[in-house]
């Protein structure tokens, strides 16, 4: 078995949930393959999806990703089986740690251990998935005694989100699939040989593994304008330990080292000017439409196989919408 190429849509609309449902309902007539929602605060991702399945009848519906610290897995599980029945089994339940702004600042919660929260979580899901009961007690998450109406055949994935070695490895080994965000196209093959790793542990060969990534495109006569959109919106993603010590680990610790003095000073220009033109061209996917689809293309090759069009530029968005759509892109 080797995994298809897919091409999906970011969601939920920040606009809200009447305008998520109808750029999903948009999305799917107009030939993607899946819907994939972020859960970053503002429209609630696992609700907005059960209204996105009941507007939808083809297209994948998956999370990249659900902080595994503000949901426990009992509440996930059940959550889950509500959305696998609504969508036909149209669902993937996609799970990561996130970061700690978002974590300890947004939410309160203490961000420890992130692999083994993770890893912890999605076992458990798995199992209750699975209608066994629980008689779980791990480092960080524990449950006994639920037990609740399985999936058919036990068949619903569950995903990790991934950025380093012990994470990635974690991820094809323990889930279903893998999903990556924000890494400098260099980092990709050693990404790959990570998560390459973790399957054959688990008796899986990387061709069977599927491999998920957001990607921020825009297709734009304004690259300039683009670069600084990209700046403004993710130099603070790599000023969180997370994300810094990702991006030192792709081989730019000096870019990382700058970030981080300049979120620390509250240095807006200090921080956001560590990313090059050329960084940020290696992060994000600028350029026509026809560069854009060959970036594509290539990660493709490189071993990604699940590809969510994200688009940072508002008046660049339709445009970068309909690139991507089935009667103007294919891989």
């Amino acid at each position: 078995m080797s995994i298809r190429q897919r091409v999906a849509l970011t969601l939920p609309d920040p606009r809200g949930v009447n305008a998520t449902i109808e750029m999903a309902r948009r999305a799917e007539s107009e030939g993607y393959d899946d819907l994939w929602f972020a859960d970053s605060g503002g429209v609630d991702a696992l609700t907005t999806a059960a209204a996105v399945a009941i507007n939808t009848e083809r297209v994948r519906i998956g999370t990249a990703i659900i902080p595994v610290y503000t949901r426990t897995p009992v509440v996930l599980a059940s959550t889950t089986r509500v959305l696998w029945e609504l969508s036909e089994g149209r669902f993937i339940l996609g799970l990561g740690s996130s970061s700690q702004t978002m974590m300890e600042n947004w939410n309160g919660q203490k961000f420890e251990k992130p692999l083994t929260r993770v890893k912890e979580t999605t076992q458990l899901v798995k199992s209750i998935l699975r209608g066994e009961k629980t008689d779980y007690s791990g480092e960080t998450v524990k449950s006994r005694g639920y037990k609740q109406i399985p999936v058919e055949d036990g068949v619903q994935p569950v995903y990790m989100a991934a950025l380093r070695p012990g994470m990635l490895e974690a991820a094809a080994e323990f889930s279903d699939g893998v999903i990556l965000n924000l890494f400098p196209k260099e980092a990709l093959p050693k990404m790959m040989e990570h998560i390459r790793i973790g399957a054959e542990r688990a008796g899986k060969r990387l061709e069977d593994v599927e491999v998920v990534c957001r990607h921020q495109v825009v297709v734009t006569d304004d690259k300039e304008n683009s670069r600084n959109l990209i700046r403004a919106g993710f130099a603070p993603y790599y000023a969180t330990p997370v994300y810094n010590k990702f991006l030192a680990w792709c081989g730019y610790e000096d870019v990382a080292e700058s970030i981080r003095d300049g979120w620390a000073s509250k240095d807006r220009d200090k921080t956001t000017s560590a990313l090059s033109d050329k960084l940020v061209e290696d992060i994000a996917i600028l350029g026509s439409e026809e560069q854009c689809h060959d970036r594509i293309r290539e990660y493709a090759e490189m071993g990604i196989t699940t590809h969510i069009i994200s688009c940072v530029s508002p008046k660049d968005s339709q445009r970068t919408f309909q690139a991507f759509s089935g009667n103007k892109f294919s891989i």
